[in-house]
């Protein structure tokens, strides 16, 4: 059984670029050649994106490879196949990496259980809030979306929180 997927590596130095292809190729088992682009949000900083196929658990392999760079941006998705979820992990320097079954069109999924826990457990609306929100990386999306905004030739603006 096969599935795909698309690592969108969101910025790193030009230094490490050959070292994530290597990391890549040797997932894989093939050689990989990344279409490297300047990152227009950070300057010196390179992106690119890699759609692969693979067994199941590929996208999970794929992502701990190139977490032994911490100064990468990036994500890696997985199609869900038969009998197996899809899956999206994200890594923002400085937070690590956020995991989470993914729907087949993206969307992040927390399992029933998990979702009674949270809910039983909450002390009030606001802590629901703030743990659903930790669930779903929302502070990774967040850290991420200039960088994806920026990779679509948009115009990005970062605003700084001051206080």
């Amino acid at each position: 059984m096969r599935t795909r997927g698309v690592v969108y590596v969101h910025s790193t130095p030009l230094a490490v670029c050959p070292h994530v292809e290597w990391a890549l190729a040797r997932v894989l088992g093939t050689p990989v050649r990344l279409d490297w682009a300047s990152q227009p949000i950070e300057p010196g900083a390179r992106r690119a994106d890699y759609v692969w196929t693979g067994r199941p658990g590929t996208g999970g392999d794929l992502a701990g490879a190139l977490r032994q760079w911490p100064m990468l941006r990036f994500e890696v998705t997985e199609e869900p196949s038969p009998g197996v979820d899809g899956e999206r992990i994200m890594h923002v320097p400085g937070r690590g990496l956020f995991r989470a079954t993914a729907s087949a069109n993206g969307d992040i999924m927390i399992a029933e259980d998990r979702l009674r826990f949270l809910v039983a457990s909450a002390q009030g609306y606001e802590a629901l809030a703030h743990t659903l929100e930790r669930e779903l990386g929302s502070a990774w999306d967040a850290e991420l979306e200039p960088y994806r905004l920026a990779a679509d030739g948009e115009p990005v603006s970062l605003l700084t929180r001051v206080g």
